[in-house]
């Protein structure tokens, strides 16, 4: 060591650690999506795509108003343009090289230079253009252009000094297009191939936190949801993302003629198909803004994003009683029904939200997740007290990974401590908790434990209760009859 004389400075980590914040509710979409009209159709299959924007969305999957074959279209149009929120996760499971179908030597006609392919799906990739059928193939750039007009369809526009001459009033087309109906719940759940590790659909929610550093906070799958063997996965996945992480699932109830078209079903339907989770929202039955009919549970996702937004990113407020960007609520059929408050009032006791036009426009109307009424444990009956030990726990495990390994001592315990008290007491300053405190517990950190590396330190937490049932007494106060007279 080095000889010294004088004064010197020295610095150290300092003891109070500033908690990391998971963003509470990460919306992950699993579906479909017309990836055929992106640069690159196969870029984003079964790979987790981080959007901010729609542009970005729209650019990586594609775009369709066609919502009841592309699941995914809804969540963009959804999330960004009807709540205006993210970032949100797509993952998209239609595969071009295996979800597909083919049109082999189709004869169509020349219009004003053009032709029109009324099918969908086209992949520009596999289009081959010939004059007859037993003909070369055109040569796309020289002889013709093709592209998609705003509708989807792919235009063959006749190109000047190529092949295609003045007297040609038709083509013979052949080409692959995707077929949205190929895909089965088994491409949504996904699994891991055993050969390379490869993982698909639901499986790929692990992915997300090593690749985007953010942990996902809901899980939605719609139009597949409505499947008890999707449900089973997306409730049971939420439990132990990566082994840590916690989250939401939001589901929704089948609102067929053969599922639950009658809020009267709800109950039977959802406990038959055991969509009795605490990490599941369950919603009933489906709604529509302008004549589109979209899933209640993609709204109730760009509801409880916004709710979050506008309460500094903390889940601690219920989405229950917040403007929904609706005009109906219709079944699965379309058919428009009207529920009363008395019927809302069923619904939600029963562990299902659903959606009230009673006071103040539509809302999202119900606060308990879907192990409601079996469970009546505030942690887990409330959706936003459930969300909020989902996210103080998912903060939690990212602030302090960093202190894994290091020495047990009570420097070590004490920043732990204090910092997270710090957090806390920030958090019940806001009114995002009653309030909150951390214990080192002798009783609860034997010396087998210690002698083992094990630390265990006590969260007490607090998350606000909604005020669902506010009860006014009004009584004839017979007392202000004495104003009758004179004094």
């Amino acid at each position: 060591m080095a000889y010294k004389h004088g004064v010197y400075i020295s610095e150290v980590d300092t003891s109070v650690s500033a908690p990391v914040e998971v963003a509470a509710g990460l919306p992950v979409f699993v579906g479909r999506a017309p990836v055929n009209l992106t640069d690159d159709p196969t870029a984003y299959v079964n790979k987790p795509l981080y959007a901010s924007t729609y542009a970005e969305a729209v650019a990586a999957l594609g775009y369709s108003d066609d919502f009841e074959n592309y699941e995914l279209c809804e969540a963009i149009n959804v999330m960004f343009e009807l709540y205006g929120v993210g970032p949100v996760v797509f993952i998209n499971v239609l595969d071009p090289t295996e979800h597909k179908a083919s049109v082999s030597s189709s004869t169509v006609t020349i219009a004003d230079s053009e032709v029109t392919l009324s099918t969908k799906g086209i992949l520009l990739s596999s289009l081959v253009v010939k004059l007859t059928t037993d003909s070369d193939a055109l040569t796309a750039d020289t002889d013709y252009t093709a592209a998609f007009d705003d509708d989807g369809q792919v235009v063959i526009s006749v190109l000047d000094d190529g092949a295609i001459t003045s007297s040609q009033t038709s083509l013979v087309v052949s080409y692959n297009y995707l077929d949205p109906s190929a895909v089965t719940s088994s491409d949504i759940i996904g699994g891991t191939d055993s050969s390379t590790g490869d993982a698909t659909g639901m499986e790929l929610i692990d992915q997300i936190f090593p690749l985007f550093g953010e942990v996902p906070g809901l899980l939605l799958a719609p139009g597949w949801s409505e499947k008890s063997s999707v449900a089973a996965v997306m409730k049971t996945k939420v439990q132990n993302i990566n082994s840590l992480f916690t989250a939401m699932a939001i589901c929704d109830i089948d609102s067929t003629s053969d599922g639950a078209d009658l809020y009267t079903e709800v109950y039977s339907w959802k406990t038959t198909k055991n969509y009795t989770s605490q990490y599941q929202i369950n919603c009933w039955p489906k709604v529509a803004l302008d004549g589109v009919v979209y899933r209640l549970s993609t709204h109730l996702a760009g509801l409880i994003c916004y709710t979050d937004s506008e309460n500094d990113d903390i889940p601690y407020v219920s989405p229950s009683n917040k403007t929904l960007q609706i005009d109906s609520v219709v079944t699965a059929d379309g058919t428009e029904i009207t529920l009363g408050p008395d019927q809302a009032a069923y619904v939600n006791g029963k562990g299902v939200v659903t959606a009230v036009n009673i006071i103040g426009g539509w809302k999202a109307w119900g606060n308990n997740t879907g192990i409601y009424p079996s469970s009546t444990d505030p942690k887990d009956r409330w959706i936003p007290v459930r969300r909020m030990f989902n996210w103080i726990g998912n903060s939690i495990i990212t602030t302090y990974w960093e202190k894994v390994d290091d020495p047990i001592n009570k420097r070590l315990i004490q920043t732990v401590v204090d910092s997270m008290n710090i957090w806390l007491n920030s958090l019940t300053a806001k009114g995002a908790l009653l309030g909150g405190e951390v214990k080192f517990n002798e009783d609860e950190n034997a010396t087998t434990d210690l002698l083992n590396g094990v630390l265990s330190f006590h969260v007490y937490i607090t998350p606000p209760i909604p005020a669902e049932d506010m009860e006014f007494i009004l009584e004839f106060d017979t007392s202000n009859l004495e104003s009758l007279f004179d004094e």
